[in-house]
């Protein structure tokens, strides 16, 4: 065998490994994006159903007669859960996000100004809003974060 013919063979092993690692690489990304795609489908129906089980936290609180301490930390629950899975969502705007924070952190901080009927009917609306993924349900979580005197308790 001539030095060209170990050459050529070289050669032709060459192209064959980096065809096999280039359809190698080709499989890896696909199953990355798909496994990704899956992991964000996951998230969404979390955060769905947590601000499903805020929702009704909110309507058992409404509708309670006692233990209204353990209800309203159900809804903070819930609400905290829900903001965690928001902030994992890629498809949610920064501006979205900002706004879920917010209903979260106001249900945290000011429980006596959300012991209001009205103020927790509003609150419970943008939550199913948002989790019937209304856009319309975010501008209801920042007119209802709006509303909160900051200064206040």
């Amino acid at each position: 065998m001539s030095q060209e013919d170990i050459m050529r063979g070289r050669m032709f092993r060459a192209i064959i490994l980096a065809i096999i690692t280039t359809i190698g690489l080709i499989v890896f990304i696909a199953l990355y994006i798909n496994e990704t795609r899956r992991v964000q489908t996951q998230y969404r129906e979390q955060f769905i159903t947590n601000l499903n089980h805020a929702s009704d936290d909110i309507e058992s609180y409404l509708n309670a007669s006692g233990d209204k301490e353990l209800r309203y930390r159900r809804i903070i629950y819930d609400m905290s859960s829900a903001n965690s899975f928001c902030f994992l969502l890629e498809e949610v705007t920064e501006e979205q996000k900002i706004a879920v924070n917010e209903l979260s952190t106001i249900i945290i901080k000011y429980p006596k100004q959300m012991n209001d009927e009205e103020r927790l009917k509003a609150y419970k609306k943008a939550v199913d809003d948002i989790a019937k993924n209304y856009d319309k349900g975010y501008d209801e979580a920042k007119a209802v974060v709006k509303e909160i005197d900051k200064k206040g308790k």
